[in-house]
């Protein structure tokens, strides 16, 4: 039987669907941290995110 849920608690459908997403979910989790490839700081992903949205106003303004 596929329980339906309520829309103000998940934004998922079906009790089926949010067991198939928390098993997709802990996958992932689980294959970030077998990576062994270095983790990047925080810090450095928002800066160089900062400077790419920057970029793209510079030259949105340009135009």
């Amino acid at each position: 039987m596929d329980k339906r849920l309520d829309p103000l608690i998940s934004e998922l459908d079906s009790l089926e669907e949010a067991e198939l997403y928390d098993a997709w979910f802990r996958a992932e989790v689980e294959a970030s941290l077998a990576d062994p490839e270095p983790s990047i700081p925080n810090d450095q992903v928002f800066a160089e995110m900062d400077a790419l949205v920057a970029a793209k106003r510079k030259a949105r303004n340009a135009r």
